[in-house]
């Protein structure tokens, strides 16, 4: 048995969970059967409201639903975030509170937006066109779907092959990491497969994009060489995990590069614009001492 809060946070649609607490404020009124409200807890989400949230913020709601013994109801319950007050989250249940008034159970029929954490905007600008069939793989992996998720992941990422390997040769450029690397990855690019792309590299990609001390490519043709048929679907749910995962954190490591290189190529400008001007403004006080006083 778990609390209603946590059933709205952590459990996924199309499932029923034993709740502890599904009412509240028990009425006992003279003329009629008792009853409770059904409880409101206050419930964290993911927020990414722009430059005001972007992360996990309290959402609160004012439904009001009122529940009898033994009664069954289909409802839907909207949150909405208590620091912006902009976004929404709402519920389809299905409630039924037993005899104590207290307890009971619930069903997910679904959410909007959909369960999960979010995806993050790195990951969705490394995939490009596929991203709705990377968000197919992350509803089936939120689901329980393994075989699906896995069926999802790995198409994205044998379809978005050579998008992938162009960041990665974009951040090679980038830090200079040597022609020779930059040479071999071009040519992995042009493998029709992702998991014969990544045979074809030898040299080590930049450190900086490591996971964990492990080379993130190796990492995913990994995955990616499972077969469907010779796993379970927990099994394959486990590796679609980790298949989102290492490809969150690469798309993240890369973002990182980018933007400390942009960063360090900014503020080296700057400098050098300083001194540029500064070095002018010294010429030009000289010419305007004239000779013959600075010569005093």
């Amino acid at each position: 048995m778990i609390s209603f809060r946590e059933f709205l946070e952590c459990i996924p649609p199309g499932v029923t969970s034993a709740i502890g607490d599904l009412g509240c404020d028990t009425k006992y009124p003279g003329n009629g059967s008792p009853f409770a409200s059904l409880a409101n807890p206050e419930i964290t989400l993911h927020c990414d409201t722009e430059k005001i949230c972007g992360g996990n913020r309290l959402f609160k709601t004012g439904s009001s639903v009122s529940l009898s013994r033994k009664e069954s109801k289909l409802i839907f319950v909207t949150y909405i975030c208590k620091n912006c007050s902009k976004v929404r989250k709402t519920f389809a249940l299905r409630v039924t509170l037993d005899e104590n008034l207290e307890s009971g159970s619930a069903f997910k029929y679904g959410e909007v937006p959909q369960f999960g954490p979010p995806t993050p905007a790195r990951v969705i600008s490394l995939i490009g066109p596929q991203r709705d069939l990377f968000l197919k793989g992350r509803r089936a992996e939120n689901q329980g779907m393994g075989i699906a998720a896995f069926a999802y992941y790995r198409r994205v990422i044998e379809d978005q092959k050579s998008r992938i390997f162009d960041e990665i040769i974009k951040v090679c450029t980038r830090l200079s990491a040597g022609q020779s690397i930059i040479d071999e990855l071009v040519r992995a690019k042009e493998e029709t497969q992702f998991s014969k792309a990544v045979d074809a590299v030898k040299l080590a990609i930049p450190q900086l994009l490591f996971i964990n001390g492990h080379n993130p490519l190796t990492l995913l043709h990994s995955a990616l060489s499972e077969g469907l048929h010779a796993q379970t679907d927990e099994e394959c749910l486990e590796i679609a995990t980790s298949i989102r995962v290492v490809m969150a954190e690469l798309a993240e490591r890369m973002g990182q590069a980018l933007k400390d290189e942009a960063e360090l190529s900014t503020a080296v400008s700057r400098l050098i614009n300083k001194k540029a001007v500064a070095a002018k403004s010294t010429e030009v006080t000289s010419k305007a001492i004239g000779p013959s006083a600075a010569g005093e």
